[in-house]
């Protein structure tokens, strides 16, 4: 068990992405079945069509994106839900002014990430 504060865990780049950081909130090592992370992205911001070994659960915070997952596009704002397939591809390009930020939650699991040049082609 713990409580502790957003601000105490670090934010990191994430490679793949455009002005985009992760935070992990709650770690594999502290939780034993998911793990829960916050991504920021700035505007202009986003990530590429990837896949993921594993599911992922989201819940929009602030800000505005268009979402690709599969061959269906999306466009969410806060207090939005997603669900994510694993193996499913799927992007992220921020749309609004401000900083898009969710929370990502995934299952303590191998994951492989992979980037889609095409896909349903």
């Amino acid at each position: 068990m713990f409580v502790k504060h957003a601000d105490e865990e670090p934010v990191n780049e994430v490679a793949a992405g455009t002005n985009t950081s992760m935070q992990v909130l709650v770690s594999s090592d502290e939780g034993p079945n998911f793990a829960l992370r916050r991504f920021l992205m700035e505007p202009g911001g986003g990530m590429p069509l990837h896949t993921n070994a594993v599911e992922h659960e989201q819940y929009v915070l602030r800000g505005s994106a268009r979402i690709r997952i599969g061959e269906e596009t999306f466009d969410v704002s806060a207090d939005d839900v997603t669900f994510i397939p694993a193996g499913v591809p799927h992007s992220y390009e921020v749309t609004g002014d401000e900083r898009f930020e969710f929370i990502c939650v995934v299952p303590n699991q191998p994951d492989t990430i992979e980037l889609v040049e095409e896909w349903g082609c």
